[in-house]
């Protein structure tokens, strides 16, 4: 079932919780979410949405259920999920996915043979499941590239923690991860 747009158009910290154990498809490939990062709009100094409404946020601020996709350092894609009504920006940054479908692909496109090295990070996922630029603003609620909840028990409890690689509200225990998952990154 793919999830529709009542599931995003919630608090951006209840949908970084409720998405793992979710299904990413793009096409052939897909990824159970097995951890996030809530970036809680502009009062929350480490989000891009802080900055306010510009070219780069615009997603942000637009209806929830849309993918949210930058580059950083020159190298990496990082795919975020826009939560919460539209106007108030939060959104959810998709940290690592435990591979279910189109392994082949995600090992070609990553270059590693190791399960567990596929998709455990935000830059290593987007490049396993395809994920560029192409794909910013797409709305995740219908086509190609879609969340699904497949009615698969999430195999462990829910930790919480700090989000990992920023520099401001770094204390706020806004990364959510499936305990004791071997496909979590490892910060």
């Amino acid at each position: 079932m793919i999830l529709g747009r009542s599931f995003y158009d919630r608090p951006t910290v209840e949908v970084a919780r409720d998405l793992l154990g979710k299904v990413i498809v793009l096409g052939a490939v897909a990824g159970r979410i097995v951890e996030t990062e809530a970036y809680v709009g502009m009062h929350d100094g480490a989000a891009h949405a802080s900055r306010g409404l510009t070219a780069r946020t615009r997603v942000l601020f637009g209806p929830p259920g849309h993918a949210y996709v930058y580059f950083i350092y020159g190298m990496y894609h990082c795919l975020n999920l826009v939560a919460e009504a539209e106007g108030s920006p939060g959104c959810v940054l998709i940290r690592a996915l435990e591979p279910v479908r189109g392994i082949g692909i995600m090992r070609r496109r990553r270059g590693v043979e190791r399960l567990e090295a596929l998709a455990s990070g935000p830059g290593k996922l987007t490049v396993a499941m395809g994920i560029d630029l192409r794909w910013n603003g797409a709305d995740v609620t219908e086509g190609r590239f879609t969340v699904r909840d497949d009615g698969m028990p999430l195999g462990g409890s829910i930790a919480a923690g700090p989000r990992i690689g920023i520099r401001k509200a770094v204390d706020w225990p806004l990364r959510f991860w499936v305990q004791g998952n071997r496909f979590v990154s490892r910060g």
